[in-house]
């Protein structure tokens, strides 16, 4: 089981470095494969007051600093081709924003790295059109592909997840990841930043283990009624060890 997980947007290192203890060693817990998630820039705020990140200066900084401190592999997003080319030797999966994963320059800059990408499906795509994503990837030479379900809009500031999603883009992509905590965003859903029920987390990423999903994508943060970004949605430390319990269960009976 791949877990990627962090807070949305890198606030500042007592955050960060808090946040990934915790994560590796409740994933050497219950033996999954951890990936350290956060953002350097989030450029899909929804107003332009919003917090957007440090950039990508300093979240090349943070990343030197959060490898050298605690060995652990990092998944972050970006939003250009110049931004893949600076952000690929300081991370180990770059990842594709979901308003972004039709955009054939974006993917031809992921693909060119050579890193491990991560696809975010977007909120208007259709599980089987993502079959084109990826052809599109490995057409310019990627080699090791992931598709996120991210949730599918549903009327104005709704998402909604559709369970067959996981079985339809197994059918063309080796690795399936499902993002919990976006899954229960409600984009927009308070005028100038979007909200969220992140008490339906738990509920939506146990129905996905028993889907069979490869891993789990989840935005975690010490007390996400403070954080910067996507407070709403985030999970904290209590909730997430709870979860981690459930899913391994979950995990482990399925393959008993």
């Amino acid at each position: 089981m791949i877990i990627i997980a962090g807070p949305c947007v890198y606030e500042n290192e007592d955050v960060a470095f808090k946040t990934c203890d915790f994560l590796m060693n409740l994933c050497d817990k219950y033996g999954f494969d951890y990936f350290y998630k956060t953002s350097y820039d989030k450029a899909n705020r929804s107003s332009v007051h919003s917090y957007r990140g440090p950039g990508i200066e300093e979240g090349i900084r943070f990343f030197e600093r959060l490898k050298k401190e605690y060995g652990v592999k990092i998944l972050t997003d970006f939003h250009s081709e110049r931004e893949a080319e600076i952000i690929k030797d300081y991370v180990d999966i770059l990842q594709v924003p979901a308003f972004l994963c039709r955009q054939t320059d974006i993917l031809k800059a992921a693909a060119k790295t050579g890193k491990v990408v991560n696809v975010k499906k977007g909120q208007f795509m259709a599980p089987w059109d993502m079959k084109n994503v990826v052809e599109k990837l490995k057409f310019f030479g990627a080699k090791d592909i992931m598709l996120t379900e991210r949730g599918y809009s549903f009327g104005y500031n709704n998402l909604v997840v559709d369970f067959r999603s996981f079985p339809i883009m197994k059918e063309f992509c080796d690795t399936v990841i499902f993002d919990v905590t976006h899954s229960v965003q409600l984009p927009g859903g308070r005028g100038d930043a979007s909200g969220g029920e992140r008490r339906f987390a738990p509920y939506l990423a146990r129905s996905a283990v028993a889907c069979g999903v490869d891993g789990l994508f989840m935005e975690i943060h010490p007390n996400p009624d403070i954080a910067l970004c996507d407070g709403a949605n985030m999970l904290n430390f209590d909730m997430a060890e709870k979860l981690f319990d459930e899913i391994k269960r979950i995990r482990d009976a399925l393959w008993m």
